[in-house]
């Protein structure tokens, strides 16, 4: 029977045949020579490694894999390639239908060892994510397996000179190779400011991991997942409201949407990586590129930038008009809590567009044309850019512009809608008399953050190089451990509530307060939970920890010890989460000044019922992700209280209070030290960095 260990070991060190050992057990993999390419074949060569873990690989009928095994083993692999999309839809299709876990096990074999490496771990990891006999398995986090995503191209040959030197000198302990903290650009670029953002491993794994969690392409069962559209919708706002939040930390203007799509694009970027899959440099775009037609018949892409300023206006005028119209010419209404779910269907474009035909591709096809920019018909045979990948995107500045204008359809959207009113919005006999942060060895009320190293193993991506552990370290930000303390009055029976806590900061761009309806855009949310309250006054506690927004920090930066731990043990979903790291935004060494808020509302109108589900280690991370095989577990609409525009009257967030609601002036306190791997907890081994 195929166990969960010989499965995982399929995605180890990619680019590397597959009878070559495999995974921490060292699997060697004898394939029936059907299974392998000419040269391999008679050569009975998988014998050849001594390994005591050999699996002999049963033969099984193959099914159609005519389609997936279109894309060139070395070719660049994108979800947002809408032909890409269909490869990778096929291949789920067949995985997911596979009777067993021993044909499982034997046709991704033969796809891991003759198709394109990036395209078999996108697909094969959303089946393990998503087929019942494969639940709980713990699957690294992408940076393990392509590591050249994430970090520089100088890393590897330092890399292979660590690996070599311990399989020289066994024993020997390898030093962490640095990673610089401005190898991207210098403060020159004052874009790269928010550099340590926008390449933060745990906020580039993110896209990636949601993207496995909803699919474009596949069976209707794995892409069609409760309000998967409008969690599009607001994953993304709150990635460019995070974003706005660290540009004003670092004395930067919001970002302005990127609407005007035949203007040249200021902003370049020049990412320093290398792709060991194809052995190609990741391109640059230069400042003040601009978007030209693409034709490329090597990705099946043609289209203009006709065709995206088309569909915009569409986009722009379904919203105004409040209804679209789906490919059976029958009217859909958005004016409903429905609404943003059907456009996120749209914009995102996956298969449960209602007409892509008439509002096309829009968000996928905008990636590319920005990733294809450099070379937009092939002239110098050059790939996609870091916009082209899920796993890169968000390095690049220009996503943030790009998705400032996709969410600037869904905020038009919205518009439409009618604001909430006090009944909508209160919780008759629930008063929120205080709040108070307190974080460790910080005065109250002040969120206080620093730089932090820590190391990420490479191994598993370390093609045709010796098997030991070789470490990059990180230097990202961190902050202090923190509990909200909250105290509420009762006036009733005991009875539940949903706690709904955000942080948005206090004054714009030129140093004025902002007003309700620009604040509202920028409230991040930190957390969002159930409370059982009683009679009269109630402390609410809630530890940094325990938001219901984060994936656990030893998640990113995985120690193998701690992931063991039962609690951990459902990386799947949670591994879609934010990075506990990266919760509170960066401030300033003399305190960003901030208004935390915090609402409770009436549980009997936020409840949805979920009859005979079976709660898991993995309920955390449900803000952005949902929860496995349910409905979310939410029924107001994603970003409530701040998703519409306020009722009349409302100017400032003083007018929007109400006594269920509450506001606290508070400060984040930056320190530009930088503690060693394992120094959460204090100060120890401080070295100044490089950058403030």
């Amino acid at each position: 029977m195929a166990n969960k260990n010989r499965l995982l070991a399929l995605l180890d060190r990619p680019n590397e045949p597959l009878f070559i050992p495999k995974g921490d057990d060292q699997i060697t993999f004898n394939l029936p020579d059907d299974y392998l390419e000419e040269r391999y074949k008679n050569t009975n060569i998988s014998n050849r490694w001594g390994s005591k873990n050999q699996v002999n690989l049963k033969p099984t009928t193959l099914p159609n894999l005519e389609l997936p095994m279109q894309l060139g083993k070395t070719d660049q692999f994108s979800p947002f390639v809408p032909y890409h999309q269909q490869m990778a839809g096929r291949l789920i299709d067949i995985l997911m239908g596979l009777r067993n876990l021993d044909d499982l096990e034997s046709c991704a074999a033969f796809c891991r060892q003759n198709m394109n490496p990036q395209l078999f771990n996108y697909a094969f990891t959303v089946t393990l994510l998503h087929r019942e006999d494969t639940k709980g398995i713990d699957i690294p986090p992408l940076c393990e397996f392509f590591p050249d995503k994430f970090m520089a191209s100088s890393v590897f040959s330092k890399a292979r000179q660590e690996a070599n030197l311990n399989d020289v000198v066994p024993g020997i302990e390898s030093d962490p190779i640095e990673i610089p903290m401005d190898y991207t650009a210098s403060d020159l670029d004052e874009e790269h400011r928010v550099a340590y953002f926008r390449e933060d491993l745990g906020i580039n794994l993110h896209p990636w991991h949601w993207h496995l969690v909803y699919p474009f392409n596949g069976p209707r069962a794995v892409v069609d997942k409760d309000r998967r559209g409008e969690l599009f919708y607001f994953m993304h706002q709150q990635l460019v409201g995070r974003y706005n939040f660290e540009r004003l930390c670092n004395k930067l203007a919001r970002v302005e949407k990127f609407t005007a799509l035949r203007d040249p694009v200021p902003e370049g970027y020049f990412p320093k990586l290398d792709s060991l899959s194809s052995s190609r440099v990741w391109p640059a775009r230069t400042p003040n590129t601009t978007l030209k037609d693409i034709n490329r018949e090597v990705d099946r892409l043609v289209f203009d930038i006709q065709d995206l300023e088309r569909w915009r206006d569409r986009l722009y005028e379904a919203v105004s008009t409040g209804q679209v119209v789906n490919d059976q010419g029958q009217t859909i209404s958005l004016q409903n809590d429905n609404g943003v779910n059907i456009l996120g269907n749209i914009l995102e474009a996956s298969n449960l567009s209602p007409n892509r035909n008439l509002y096309g591709d829009t968000h996928n096809l905008g990636h590319v044309a920005i990733a294809l920019s450099h070379d937009p018909n092939f002239k110098h045979l050059e790939t996609f850019g870091v916009m082209g990948d899920a796993a890169t995107a968000m390095r690049d500045p220009i996503f943030y512009r790009w998705h400032a204008f996709i969410d600037d359809v869904f905020q038009k959207h919205k518009q439409t809608l009618p604001p909430y009113t006090n009944q909508q919005l209160e919780y008759p006999g629930m008063r929120v008399t205080s709040i108070e942060v307190n974080s460790m060895n910080s005065p109250k009320n002040q969120f206080s953050t620093f730089w932090q190293q820590n190391d990420v193993n490479l191994s598993r991506g370390m093609d045709f190089a010796p098997r030991g552990n070789v470490f990059a370290r990180f230097t990202h930000l961190q902050h202090r451990p923190f509990e909200i303390k909250i105290q509420v009055a009762n006036n009733g029976q005991a009875r539940q509530g949903t706690v709904r806590i955000f942080l948005a900061p206090t004054m714009d761009e030129r140093g004025v307060p902002f007003l309700f309806n620009d604040q509202r855009r920028l409230m991040i949310e930190l957390d969002r939970f159930v409370h059982n309250f009683q009679p009269k006054n109630n402390t609410v506690t809630r530890r940094s920890n325990q938001s219901s927004l984060i994936i656990p920090f030893e998640r990113t930066f995985r120690d193998l010890n701690v992931a063991n731990n039962a609690n951990l043990a459902e990386f799947n979903y949670c591994g879609c989460g934010w990075p506990e790291h990266m919760l509170i935004p960066k401030g300033t060494p003399e305190g960003f000044p901030c208004t935390l808020f915090v609402m409770v509302s009436n549980y009997a109108d936020d409840r949805v019922d979920i009859p005979n589900r079976q709660p898991t280690s993995c309920e955390g991370a449900m803000i952005f992700c949902g929860m496995k095989d349910s409905r979310y577990p939410d029924k107001r609409p994603m970003g409530y209280p701040f998703d519409r525009m306020p009722r009349t009257g409302v100017d400032t967030m003083r007018d929007f209070l109400l006594p269920n609601m509450f506001t606290q002036d508070v400060v984040i306190r930056f320190s530009s030290i930088v503690e060693p791997p394992g120094g959460r907890q204090g100060n120890r081994g401080a070295q100044p960095p490089k950058r403030n």
